[in-house]
């Protein structure tokens, strides 16, 4: 495994039994490919986060606040059970007294599907719009975490040809490699052919690396695209890539990652339009 500890995570920690799940979802994630956690206990419902184009308010509902005088000592105590270090984030710099500034330097982050609803309105199928925001907006790539804790035992990441599965692809093979664990490969034929997207690899020089990390490529050729995803195994860490249309505030993924993300309970790491290679 890669020594990548200068890999950072971002988790908002939510002081609650579904927050609990959501840390030890990041924690094991953060174990698996040796990165560091850099937990965020927020004081009031509201922050800032910076990107390159894009600010991005997030209003927490008031579940983030719940216990404050033991949210520190809860989330310590899960640190120390998953064996792993981690800190605690302090924000210096406020747009107002309430609202504190995020900065946006890190390598990951980790959301449950909404980080703006209660948890009780969130179901599979239902991504809230901030966090569609930051994954539209991030340089980093998103983990939006399964409904509850679950250990994921292999990696597949959607390969569909367009620059964005590209990003998918090489970040499927980065995650490969700091966890030393193999990926499959899923690929819905349709306006191109097997053939054709073997020659995709080719053209962008990343047969090296499908040789090397990809345990099987796998084709569907036939049946519908929702029906196939039976076949992506529910302990997989699922990777792919996110384009979307639309404005800012109406932010829609393309129709794929729709499908995959309102079909499968697997935790899924999303590399957004603006997502830059891992260092």
């Amino acid at each position: 495994m890669e020594n990548q500890m200068e890999n950072r995570l971002l988790h908002i920690f939510r002081n609650n039994p579904f927050g609990r799940e959501t840390l030890l979802q990041s924690l094991y994630f953060c174990n698996k490919v040796g990165a560091s956690p850099v937990i965020y206990i927020p004081k009031t419902t509201k922050f800032l986060m910076y990107f390159d184009n894009d600010v991005v308010q997030v209003d927490l509902d008031k579940s983030y606040l719940i216990s404050p005088e033991t949210a520190i000592q809860r989330a310590t105590e899960l640190v120390e059970q998953g064996g792993i270090s981690a800190r605690f984030l302090d924000p210096k710099h406020f747009t107002a007294s309430t609202l504190p500034d995020i900065h946006t330097n890190f390598d990951y982050m980790c959301c449950p599907r909404s980080i703006s609803d209660m948890s009780s309105k969130i179901g599979l199928g239902y991504i809230g719009p901030r966090v569609r925001r930051i994954v539209r907006s991030a340089r980093f790539p998103v983990l939006i975490t399964s409904p509850v804790y679950k250990e994921w035992k292999s990696i597949s990441v959607f390969f569909g040809g367009s620059a964005n599965a590209i990003k998918a692809l090489r970040l499927g093979f980065h995650i490969a490699r700091a966890s030393g664990i193999q990926l499959d490969v899923f690929t819905q034929t349709e306006k191109f052919s097997k053939k054709d997207y073997q020659q995709m690899i080719k053209d962008r020089n990343l047969e090296e690396e499908m040789d090397l990390y990809v345990k099987q490529w796998h084709f569907f050729e036939n049946r519908v695209f929702e029906e196939n995803l039976y076949d992506v195994p529910h302990d997989a860490l699922v990777i792919l890539g996110a384009f979307g249309h639309g404005v800012i505030r109406n932010f829609v993924f393309g129709s794929k990652m729709e499908k995959i993300q309102s079909t499968i309970s697997n935790n899924l790491l999303i590399a957004g339009p603006n997502y830059t290679t891992i260092r």
